[in-house]
């Protein structure tokens, strides 16, 4: 599970995700009856995969979790599980036909890369100096990141930034520019036209939104 994905498992089917501990991993677990999907959804409930990526389709979904999980947040729970099944059976079908395999020690290589970036994403993070790290060539590190995460690594650093600029939009009053320049963008300009393309508002509009009505959610 990299950050902004979305794990998922069908009834009978064992999983387990795992965390790094004590690092502030925060994730939302939501149960449903088989007969939930049929019921509210009007579809099958059978995921056709067992994780989606942190796609620009979910990233609502996801930016939104943080204000979920405050206490003082206006968000409907019921209404947040009942959107996210719905984009999790219409995004699971797209991630069933994106797997590739990652020997084991290249996956540990690239995944000790992804925490790096989760803990840090203002930090600068090319391609060849992501490779480096993780002892690959350029080749061999965005294939397997791209396997893992279904998302290319400037793709994942430029969204794990605007999660966390989103965040503290919807968190604090902050002023915009300072959260452009606090999680990793050069100018405001570049940052707005970022979040409009990711969330598909302006930074203010989405503060805006999410302070004044019910939103959706995922971790």
């Amino acid at each position: 599970m990299t950050p902004g994905s979305i794990m998922l498992g069908n009834p009978g089917e064992c999983f387990e995700c795992s965390h790094e501990h004590a690092a502030g991993d925060r994730c939302v677990s939501f149960h449903y009856e088989p007969e939930f999907f049929d019921r509210v959804l009007n579809r099958d409930n059978d995921f056709r995969s067992s994780r989606i990526a942190p796609v620009r389709a979910s990233s609502e979904l996801v930016a939104q979790t943080i204000l979920a999980l405050d206490s003082r947040s206006p968000l409907s729970w019921e209404e947040l599980a009942i959107d996210v099944a719905d984009a999790a059976s219409r995004l699971s079908n797209d991630a069933s036909n994106a797997k590739t395999a990652v020997a084991r020690d290249i996956h540990a290589y690239v995944t000790d890369c992804i925490r790096a970036i989760e803990r840090d994403p203002s930090a600068a993070a090319s391609l060849d100096s992501l490779a480096s790290a993780a002892g690959l060539s350029s080749f061999q590190f965005l294939r397997a990141f791209r396997a893992l995460t279904g998302v290319t690594p400037h793709q994942f650093v430029l969204r794990t930034r605007l999660r966390a600029a989103a965040a503290r939009i919807t968190d604090g009053d902050a002023r915009i520019i300072d959260v452009a320049l606090d999680t990793g963008f050069g100018d405001l300009s570049n940052f707005n036209h970022a979040f409009r393309a990711e969330f598909g508002v302006t930074p203010s509009s989405f503060r805006d939104r999410a302070r004044g009505t019910a939103a959706l959610a995922i971790r």
